[in-house]
């Protein structure tokens, strides 16, 4: 019988290797006692930046009194960091990198025997109006055709995988926040695939739509129940929900697209913004 709180794969042509490669973090299933390193991981801590989540972790170590990995990827591309039994990890910017690191997680605390595990991605967005330095809880993710679908093309085939938010995750998240007097809503996401045109902005170097139409646009995705634009939200979902892996995602609104195109924070705001995530 399955153990329903265990991580899942699904993958039968694994089961014929006698290792497993993860290339983008330099490490081997037989390289390392898998199950040692990584067998008590409860929560994964996820964002785009490595300084960021780095910060984060030595952050959250020295308020709790406990060491710090080194970090545990090999490679340029990724960075894991191990603080008692939670690992924080970046996974670049847009669902194709996102993926990438998603995958390998999966089959990594697959191999570890880990069990009760909650991702949780820890970015910045783009606001709808709300203020900028709101946090937004996401409870249902949209896509660039405003469906609540992850889409896939696997061998010339169209997939759509469904995208869950755990309600009692990000409602536990939302509580934290009220109690620290942090602004935070929780609502939708549009999760697309580019930073310029899908998100209808119009300081790019290309733009075929009017502000009229730009503005009709951010609106009708307010009255879906949209509050932010980000780029990850519908893989990062789509993916653990298939590894048997409780999801949340909470970003900061680094802007109002009702009312700015650019990002415009001074240095100061912008850490003090993206601190508010950590504090979660």
């Amino acid at each position: 019988m399955v153990n329903n709180k265990m991580v899942h794969i699904r993958n039968a042509a694994l089961e014929k290797q006698s290792d497993d490669h993860f290339h983008h973090l330099g490490i081997t299933k037989n390289s390392a006692d898998l199950r040692k390193m990584f067998g008590d991981i409860k929560f994964l801590c996820m964002g785009g930046s490595m300084k960021r989540l780095k910060n984060y972790a030595e952050i959250f170590a020295k308020e709790l009194g406990i060491s710090m990995s080194d970090n545990l990827s090999t490679t340029d591309r990724y960075s894991i960091y191990k603080t008692g039994q939670v690992l924080w990890v970046n996974h670049g910017i847009g669902m194709p990198s996102a993926s990438i690191i998603i995958i390998e997680l999966i089959k990594l605390l697959y191999y570890a025997n880990a069990k009760d595990v909650v991702a949780i991605r820890m970015g910045t967005s783009g606001g709808i109006a709300i203020p900028p330095g709101t946090l937004v809880l996401t409870n249902g993710a949209l896509n660039g055709e405003l469906i609540d679908k992850y889409v896939q093309y696997i061998m010339g085939k169209k997939i759509l995988r469904t995208s869950v938010f755990d309600a009692e995750v990000y409602h536990q998240l939302y509580n934290v926040a009220h109690q620290l007097q942090l602004p935070v809503q929780i609502g939708k996401t549009l999760s697309v695939n580019d930073f310029y045109e899908e998100q209808t902005r119009m300081d790019g170097a290309f733009c075929e739509y009017t502000e009229e139409e730009k503005f009709a646009f951010l609106n009708h995705l307010h009255k879906l129940g949209v509050r932010n634009v980000e780029m990850e939200a519908l893989s990062f979902a789509a993916l653990f929900n298939r590894g048997n892996i409780k999801v949340a995602v909470i970003c900061v609104s680094l802007l109002d697209r009702l009312k700015n195109d650019q990002v415009l924070l001074g240095h100061n705001d912008l850490n003090e913004f993206e601190m508010r995530i950590f504090k979660q």
